[in-house]
């Protein structure tokens, strides 16, 4: 393909303080041919006023459907053989759709062709948002290759390859990716690659970052459950262990006055913890030093309770209701 036009499209819900940057970075790319096509999705900050100073199509829905709908949205508004979606927390860096229009041209099997935030977060964050991004950076980075999970904040799509996978699932607010991705896997091979960058705000606060892991982690149960296998690339049976023991060791904490064995426990299962994903600790200790990696440590043994703590819930849920071992299914219209 020569030049194809390619249709950037920025699903947003309320983020005003990366908007601005977020579109700024589109217009900085040295790629020629590129529409924008804004969603906003209901948003109340003002973020949509703006979004509406740049050169874009912005298009504002009444109610908030969440990310797929929003996708959805974008993808219907565009006219680009290749979709890039960008999410509003993030911006790109100027190469980064000639890279992907590249990798298109390289390899025309591929389907989809995902990027990889830097790490270095898109503002100065606390410890908490430092962790967040270095442990974001890390995963995708070691994942790097052919994947079957979906990373839609930061990458590009073949319209014919969306148009067969179809549309996001807009019942699914918080796992709609790894459900379009799994789609869209069986047909067409997916890429995650360095060779697109970008730069991320991601969250900044424990409790949140907690209810997040707890959530996505329990509606993975049926998709695990109708697939038989966990996603190629960055859920690894190292970093399962990994969840599992740090998640011991958080557990058995509590228990340590009862008890000084616990004690013993939970510092055995901590190390466990971070033997099975040690290349992670050994990034970590790197860029940032001992006492950030002791901090890093204790945030992932969190994340990591957080996710088993999912897991057990999605189980119980998946053995109790019909409906959540369903919620996968295709039912009608995704759109």
């Amino acid at each position: 393909m020569s030049d194809p036009l390619v249709s950037v499209v920025v699903p947003m819900y309320n983020d005003r303080p990366t908007i601005d940057l977020c579109l700024r970075s589109v217009r900085e790319q040295t790629y020629p041919r590129i529409e924008v096509i804004v969603v906003d999705d209901a948003s109340t900050d003002g973020c949509a006023e703006i979004a509406a100073g740049h050169p874009v199509e912005l298009v504002r829905v009444r109610e908030n459907g969440g990310p797929g709908a929003s996708r959805n949205e974008g993808v219907r508004r565009s006219r680009g053989e290749i979709v890039f979606f960008l999410d509003a927390d993030l911006t790109m860096h100027p190469e980064a759709v000639a890279q992907a229009v590249a990798l298109f041209e390289e390899n025309p099997t591929y389907g989809a062709v995902f990027g990889i935030p830097d790490k270095e977060p898109l503002f100065e964050e606390g410890p908490v948002g430092q962790y967040r991004i270095l442990q974001y950076h890390y995963w995708r980075k070691s994942a790097e290759g052919l994947v079957s999970g979906g990373f839609y904040a930061l990458g590009a799509v073949r319209r014919s390859a969306f148009m067969e996978a179809g549309w996001f699932n807009t019942a699914l607010r918080q796992t709609e990716e790894i459900d379009h991705a799994e789609r869209l896997a069986a047909r067409w091979p997916m890429l995650l690659t360095s060779r697109i960058r970008g730069r991320l705000s991601d969250e900044n606060r424990m409790r949140p970052l907690l209810r997040k892991a707890f959530v996505r982690s329990r509606l993975r149960v049926p998709f695990y459950f109708d697939r038989g296998r966990a996603m190629q690339g960055m859920e690894t049976g190292g970093r399962a262990v990994a969840s599992a023991l740090g998640g011991l060791a958080v557990a058995a904490l509590p228990f340590g006055p009862l008890h000084p064995a616990a004690f013993a426990v939970s510092l055995a299962a901590l190390t466990g913890s971070v033997l099975a994903d040690l290349g992670q600790y050994r990034f970590v200790l790197r860029e940032r030093g001992l006492l950030f990696g002791a901090f890093f440590t204790g945030a992932q043994a969190l994340v990591n309770t957080a996710v088993v703590a999912g897991l057990a819930a999605g189980l119980a849920q998946y053995a109790a209701s019909a409906r959540f071992r369903r919620m996968y299914e295709p039912r009608g219209s995704l759109a």
